[in-house]
């Protein structure tokens, strides 16, 4: 795939799903922000904050929620491989291909 540097840069939180199904986000989570929202691409890793603390899994479920949103996919198509209990987690999305999020990303820059 021929992708501008630029775009190039912001990919390197994402990887192919398994089965060549959706994409796998590298994470790193702020709980309780003033409003959820995805930031940023740095150190390898998609800076999303949260609204919701992280107790009794109020966080993961608004990072699904969040992630779903920025993605435009349904909920039940994000769900979160590991790190559950981290703030760096990483998060399988399906219905959307390595382009697409690339795409998504580049616009955060």
């Amino acid at each position: 795939m021929n992708v501008p540097t630029s775009m190039a840069q912001t990919s390197g939180c994402l990887a192919p799903g398994k089965r060549g199904e959706g994409v796998v986000v590298t994470v790193k989570v702020t709980p309780r922000a003033s409003i959820s929202r995805v930031e940023k691409v740095a150190n390898a890793a998609l800076k999303v904050r949260l609204a919701a603390p992280p107790v009794d899994g109020a966080a993961n479920a608004e990072l699904v929620k969040t992630m779903a949103s920025f993605f435009g996919v349904a909920k039940s198509a994000v769900v979160i491989s590991s790190g559950e209990s981290s703030r760096t987690k990483r998060v399988s999305i399906r219905n959307v291909t390595l382009e697409e999020a690339i795409a998504r990303l580049a616009l955060l820059s």
